[in-house]
């Protein structure tokens, strides 16, 4: 059988090769064609695209925060500082895996429950990318130096100083100046984005709060080179930020240590103001708290324990406690009875104990049992007469007393820059029928006239009243802050703001004829709390004042021992020195601390002295007057 046998062809070998490797040369060129045009667009088309996201990697625009502005008192003493603490910060985009870097830092420095809980609830929050978030603030120099030793093991873990609030004067100055903490998500969406980009802090109470944007400043801004760990290497611009302002105030350190030292721990408060420029000079509420405890964050157990002392340290009695103002409120009523003619300063009331209404078998009690006798104005505000201006009011009615109490600021809180102040209630009939769905009856102007009822006030209120009092119905609305400067140390210029109307009587006269009461019962034989101005070196006015807590039934004697001492009654008295030319005017609460001239009194003596005598220059060593010497204050930053 034949086989067929395969001849070679090389011409055609020959041509299939040649083709093959023009195809291969032509899929070359393609290709090479094609990473051309790619990298033609990369390089020339996208350039700039591809050049500013390799600047992102690089290059970083980041916020300066501003200083917060400083706060000093009338005298240069420092009271809110900012002082440099170094924070361990994670940025979530650097980290790989951030629980097992907890863990590991963990072993380096001490993270209790509470550091890990705020950073996983700040972390959680709003924020921005490549925000930094502190793990833990207040670093010890011990713990620094193990994390700069183990830095290189935690991609995205910093060591970051910044600035942070602290209060010198501690609990001394909490419930005035406030405090400032970490903002939170809530606040975040409230503030501005730009202004507040870096910025961890705002104020949360008090003048840091109502400050806040005075306080705060301007943020600045740095364009920076980082490496691939986002570490700094260089700063290529920089715009630096705009301190915050610095302020100024009424307040002096010294009456307001000394007045909570007089408190001696009593749960109470203190308010103490300038007549003639409304500018508070101490405002105390004890017992206090460290205001420094909440500003890089209250641990749980420190927070507890504030949250449920039965003494409430962190409510303001000051401002935001509401008393019946019991008999304080007399020399007021003393003003009314005579402006409106109700009575005249001859009028005389028989006080055999008691008071009682026609067709009423109930019987209002005097404080004295056996009654004051025959009694007149004058008489009745010395000796804190009950039963005379039970009569009074009952003439006088529930509308007059409620206009001529609102004229002196009872019922409103009309500081000018404290705003946590709460407005009390001054009762009229409207107020009535709206609460209560009742009329305005007799015996409700009965106890309204003796500052009982339902009538309620803040001891920041009866203050301004006393001021507004001793300024014979000038108005000078209560504030903190007397000087804002700027960065410069030139002052702000503040807007003046709306000021109640002065108060005008129809006798000018009626304004001695209540002062020289009030001296007496400072100073005179039958006066309430003559024991607190014996041996003064100056004239004072005051009235004391006592305020129930419960109720006694008909016919029952008050017997302190016999309740518990949170059910007595709080002790109030209300007072300005000199008389001849008031320089402090001054309001006290002692919560269950029975009767005001025992109690409040003595207090209201000791702040008298301390300003008068030690700390504003008014009277010199030997009892004269002299021109008060004027700080000079200079800002340190």
């Amino acid at each position: 059988m034949d086989k067929t046998r395969t001849i070679k062809d090389p011409a055609r070998e020959k041509k299939q090769f040649t083709n093959r490797a023009l195809l291969s040369a032509l899929i070359v060129l393609l290709l090479a064609a094609l990473l051309l045009s790619r990298l033609y667009f990369l390089q020339v088309i996208e350039h700039s695209t591809y050049q500013t996201l390799s600047d992102k990697n690089r290059m970083q625009l980041q916020s300066i925060p501003p200083t917060r502005g400083l706060i000093y008192d009338r005298n240069g003493v420092l009271l809110a500082d900012n002082q440099p603490v170094f924070s361990v910060t994670l940025v979530k985009e650097r980290t790989e895996n951030i629980e097992e870097t907890l863990s590991e830092l963990g072993k380096i420095i001490a993270l209790d429950e509470d550091d890990l809980e705020r950073f996983h609830q700040r972390i959680e929050g709003h924020r921005k990318p490549y925000e930094s978030v502190p793990i833990k603030i207040r670093l010890s120099e011990d713990e620094i130096a193990r994390l700069a030793v183990d830095r290189y093991r935690f991609p995205g873990v910093e060591v970051e100083a910044e600035l942070v609030r602290h209060y010198p004067m501690k609990g001394t100055m909490a419930h005035v100046l406030g405090y400032v903490g970490r903002i939170n998500e809530k606040e975040l969406k409230e503030l501005d984005p730009t202004n507040y980009s870096g910025t961890h802090y705002l104020g949360k109470l008090g003048i840091e709060k109502f400050y806040e944007d005075m306080l705060h400043g301007f943020v600045g801004f740095q364009n920076v080179e980082t490496n691939a760990r986002g570490r700094i290497l260089r700063v290529l611009e920089r715009m630096d930020p705009t301190p915050g302002h610095d302020l100024v105030l009424h307040l002096d350190s010294r009456l307001q240590l000394r007045t909570e030292q007089v408190l001696e721990g009593r749960r109470g408060a203190v308010v103490a103001i300038e007549p003639k420029t409304g500018g508070v000079l101490a405002m105390v509420s004890t017992p206090s708290f460290d205001p420094n405890l909440f500003v890089t964050g209250i641990d749980h157990k420190s927070y507890k324990d504030l949250r449920e002392s039965t003494d409430i340290p962190l409510f303001n009695r000051a401002l935001r406690g509401q008393y019946p103002p019991g008999s304080t409120i007399k020399p007021i009523m003393g003003l009314a009875g005579l402006d409106t003619a109700t009575v005249t300063r001859q009028t005389t009331v028989w006080d055999p104990g008691w008071y009682q209404l026609r067709n009423d078998d109930r019987y209002y009690r005097d404080w004295k049992r056996i009654g004051h006798g025959r009694v007149d104005l004058h008489s009745a505000i010395v000796e804190s007469c009950d039963t005379y201006f039970y009569d009074l009011g009952h003439k006088m009615g529930v509308d007059h007393m409620s206009r001529y109490l609102d004229k002196f600021g009872l019922g409103a809180n009309w500081s000018l820059d404290i705003p946590e102040g709460r407005d009390g209630l001054l009762p009229s009939r409207e107020w009535k029928r709206g609460a209560k769905g009742l009329p305005w009856f007799p015996g409700d102007s009965l106890n309204m006239s003796i500052g009982q009822g339902f009538m309620l006030m803040t001891p920041l209120q009866l203050a301004t009243a006393t001021a507004v009092l001793a300024n014979r119905g000038v108005w000078q609305r209560p504030h903190l802050v007397s000087q804002i400067r700027d960065e410069n140390g030139d002052d702000v210029i503040v807007e003046p703001q709306e000021v109640p109307p002065n108060i005008t009587l129809k006798n000018p006269d009626d304004w001695n004829f209540i002062f020289e009461a009030m001296t007496d019962v400072m100073h005179g034989k039958q006066g309430t709390a003559r024991s607190s101005g014996r041996g003064a070196l100056y004239k004072m006015a005051g009235k004391t004042g006592t305020a129930q807590v419960v109720a006694i039934k008909q016919g029952e004697k008050y017997d302190a021992d016999a309740l518990e001492e949170r059910h007595r009654d709080h002790a109030l008295f209300i007072g300005f020195a000199p008389v001849d030319d008031p320089q402090i005017a001054v309001a006290v609460l002692v919560e269950n601390g029975g009767g005001g001239s025992r109690t409040a009194a003595p207090v209201a003596r000791e702040v008298f002295d301390a300003w008068l005598l030690e700390f504003s220059g008014y009277f010199n060593s030997e009892g004269e007057r002299q021109a008060p010497v004027l700080p000079v204050i200079t800002s340190e930053r």
